[in-house]
């Protein structure tokens, strides 16, 4: 059965940093991406950023390029999304998700982790 969980979401003041985690278990994901998401209330989800395997190809959101950044251990079967210069706009529940390379749709999804950002 595989599984993500997601973890360090919190309460943050502005200006301040989080970093998530998303452990991933159940399955090999060597020819998995990993994404991050987020879902503010009232708001549809939005991709936030996302890595390969290998970490060649990396996506991030034009709203967090340059605050947030997206790393992977893949011996640990973990990838994580570190969130600097936190805005209160960046408030939402943060969900973890894998697909495969050549899919366009992810098949996992973690149960997300809650940031607020307060101002």
């Amino acid at each position: 059965q595989v599984q993500l969980v997601e973890s360090g979401g919190g309460l943050v003041q502005a200006g301040g940093s989080l970093r998530l985690s998303c452990a991933a278990s159940g399955r090999t994901f060597s020819s998995y991406v990993m994404g991050w998401f987020r879902q503010a209330p009232g708001k549809e989800r939005e991709s936030v950023a996302a890595i390969t395997w290998s970490g060649a190809w990396i996506y991030y959101a034009d709203s967090v390029k340059g605050r947030f950044t997206i790393s992977r251990d893949n011996a640990k079967n973990t990838v994580y999304l570190q969130m600097n210069s936190l805005k209160p706009e960046d408030t939402a529940v943060y969900y973890c998700a894998a697909r495969r390379t050549e899919a366009q749709k992810y098949d996992y999804w973690g149960q997300g982790t809650q940031v607020t950002v307060s101002s």
